[in-house]
C-alpha cells in the first residue's frame, strides 16, 4: 500500500509541474484533465502527507523512549503520535478504496405515499418540502418532474430531479419506507395515527449508459391537470411514456412545453431501466453482504418521524435526533454525515477482512 502511495504522490508532483508550463494554456482539454486529477488526487496527497509526518514523529519519540532521563517526558508525545498514524492510515486505506462512480451524478428522487390514506399522502408532501429545502441549503437545484396531489395537498406521488455536486452521494441513503407517528390534520379526536411514504433515489442515467430502442417505447401525449395548485394545460403537453419490454410507465406535466416534458420523462425512464439493471446484476452480492446502512430496499423501513416525542430516528444505525422541526426544515447534514460514517466503517471493516 505504501508503494502504491508513493506512486500517487509522484504522479500529483507530476501533474502539479505540468501547470507550470505555459504552453499548457493553448491546450484547455488538457488543462481540465489535469486539474481534475489534482482535484481527486488533492485529499489522498493532503493524508498521506500527514500520516509521513507523524509517523517520523513517533519514531522520533520511540527512540527517546528509551533514554531514561527522556522516557516520561516522550510517552505522551509518542502515544498521540501512535494514534494519529493509526488514524490516518484507516483515512488512506479509505481514500485508496474504489469510489462508487454514482456519487457526482445528479439525483431522480421519488415519494410516494404509502399506508394511511390522506395523512399518508401529506407526509410525503412534508418529505418533498424537508427534501426541497435541504437543496436549497446545498446549492442544488431542485426540479419538480411530476406531482400527483390530493385535494389537501397531500402527495400520491412525485417526481423530482436535483443537480448538484455530490447530490447521489449524500441522498443515496434516504431510499426506503419513511414512517410517521403524529396527530393528522384530519383527526379531530386527537389520536396519534402511524403512516409511511416511501422514497426511491436513482443517479441520474447518463444516454451512454443504456441505449433505449425507440420500438420499445409507447408514447401518449395529454393534458396537464390536477389538485394543488398545478396548472392546466389548454394543449396535450403532458406525456406519459410506456417502456413496453418491462411495463415501466413514466408521466411528465410539469411543464408547458411537450418537448421538455418529454426530455424529463425520458431521464427518469433511462435512471429506472438502470436501476433495475444494476439490482439485478447486484442481486446475488446483496444477499452475500449487507452493509451498516441497509441495502437500499425500498421495502425496508429506515425511519421514524414521532412528531408528539419530537424525535427522529434512523433504524439502520440507531441514531435519535430530539430536533424534529429542524429535520422537516431540510436539516439533514447530521443524518446523512452519520450514515456515511456509518458506511465507511462498514466498507473499511470489510476490507480488513
Amino acid at each position: 500500500m505504501e508503494e502504491k502511495l508513493r506512486a500517487l504522490e509522484t504522479r500529483y508532483e507530476s501533474l502539479e509541474y505540468s501547470l507550470s508550463d505555459p504552453g499548457i494554456y493553448n491546450a484547455p482539454e488538457r488543462y481540465r484533465e489535469i486539474n481534475r486529477e489534482l482535484k481527486e488526487l488533492a485529499p489522498l496527497i493532503e493524508a498521506y502527507q500527514a500520516w509521513k509526518a507523524a509517523e517520523k514523529t513517533r519514531r522520533e519519540t520511540e527512540e527517546l523512549l528509551s533514554d531514561p532521563d527522556l522516557k516520561e517526558l516522550a510517552r505522551d508525545e509518542w502515544e498521540s503520535a501512535c494514534k494519529k498514524t493509526e488514524k490516518l492510515w484507516d483515512e488512506l486505506r479509505f481514500l485508496l478504496m474504489p469510489k462508487d462512480p454514482d456519487d457526482n451524478k445528479n439525483v431522480i428522487l421519488e415519494i410516494r405515499s404509502g399506508v394511511g390514506g390522506e395523512e399518508s399522502a401529506l407526509f410525503a408532501h412534508s418529505l418533498y418540502r424537508m427534501y426541497n429545502m435541504y437543496a436549497q441549503k446545498q446549492g442544488w437545484k431542485f426540479e419538480t418532474i411530476n406531482a400527483n396531489l390530493t385535494e389537501l395537498g397531500g402527495v400520491k406521488e412525485c417526481g423530482v430531479l436535483i443537480e448538484g455536486a455530490g447530490a447521489y452521494a449524500r441522498l443515496k441513503f434516504e431510499s426506503g419506507v419513511h414512517r410517521v407517528q403524529r396527530v393528522p390534520e384530519t383527526e379531530s379526536g386527537g389520536r396519534v395515527h402511524t403512516s409511511a411514504a416511501t422514497v426511491a433515489v436513482l443517479p441520474e442515467a447518463e444516454e451512454i449508459e443504456l441505449e433505449i430502442d425507440c420500438k420499445d417505447l409507447k408514447i401518449d401525449t395529454f393534458r396537464s391537470s390536477g389538485a394543488g395548485g398545478q396548472h392546466v394545460n389548454k394543449t396535450e403537453s403532458a406525456i406519459r411514456i410506456t417502456h413496453l419490454p418491462t411495463g415501466l410507465v413514466v408521466e411528465c406535466q410539469d411543464e408547458r412545453s411537450q418537448y421538455k416534458n418529454r426530455d424529463k420523462a425520458m431521464k427518469v425512464l433511462r435512471s429506472r431501466l438502470l436501476d433495475m439493471e444494476k439490482s439485478k446484476r447486484g442481486a446475488a452480492e446483496a444477499a452475500e453482504r449487507k452493509n451498516q446502512v441497509g441495502s437500499g430496499d425500498r421495502s425496508e423501513r429506515i425511519r421514524t418521524y414521532n412528531f408528539p416525542q419530537g424525535r427522529v430516528t434512523d433504524h439502520r444505525i440507531g441514531l435519535t435526533l430530539y430536533q424534529i422541526d429542524a429535520v422537516m426544515d431540510g436539516n439533514l447534514d447530521e443524518l446523512i454525515d452519520a450514515l456515511m460514517t456509518a458506511d465507511r466503517a462498514a466498507r473499511l471493516a470489510d476490507e480488513i477482512k
